[in-house]
């Protein structure tokens, strides 16, 4: 899907960049020396990247900026619900998995979502970078990127937090559990 052509109302435009805002604003931990004005500026140049956060919030991400990458010029946003973000729950990793199911077969799979979002996965390393700045997934898990050497056998890694501690697991490919979704994040 391309994003670029992805186009929301005036409306939608206001409630997301409200949304953003007041999440921006509420935890300023996440994103010290980062400047809301900036990240707005940026934003209202881009409506396909402005289409994926409206995406991830209505999925039930929470996305919030993270960090600002100088060398690339780009503001990193990562989901930030509390769990695994509710409406990306119960899908298999990716169309491969999906499409070997024989029966009993998830909606979509997370590679799928992501891409029809125009957002990344997280990789294992992302995830653990989201761990340092709170506990999130003390009662669901997240799928990540996948090794490909992992994948090439069938399998697939997920993150979660339990024990004050972060675990990195490994299922099926295919299988799906209603507490497992998938976090993304966005460069804008």
């Amino acid at each position: 899907m391309n994003i670029e052509n992805q186009e929301l109302s005036p409306e939608q435009r206001e409630e997301i960049l409200g949304t953003l805002k007041t999440r921006f604003e509420k935890n300023i931990d996440r994103h010290e020396g980062i400047e809301w004005a900036a990240v707005k500026a940026k934003l209202e140049l881009n409506a396909g990247k402005l289409w994926s956060l409206y995406e991830m919030e209505r999925t039930g991400g929470e996305p919030d900026v993270i960090f600002y990458d100088k060398e690339a010029g780009e503001y990193i946003f990562y989901d930030c619900s509390a769990e695994s973000p509710k409406g990306r729950r119960s899908v298999c990793y990716d169309r491969k998995a999906l499409e070997s199911r024989k029966q009993h077969k998830p909606q979509n799979s997370a590679m799928d979502m992501a891409a029809d979002m125009g957002i990344e996965i997280l990789t294992e390393g992302q995830y653990q970078e989201l761990q340092r700045l709170g506990n999130f997934d003390t009662k669901t898990s997240s799928w990540v990127k996948t090794p490909d050497n992992i994948r090439q056998l069938g399998g697939a890694i997920f993150c979660d937090r339990r024990y004050d501690t972060v675990f990195v697991y490994h299922n099926g490919a295919d299988s799906y559990y209603g507490a497992r979704g998938f976090r993304g994040l966005l460069r804008v």
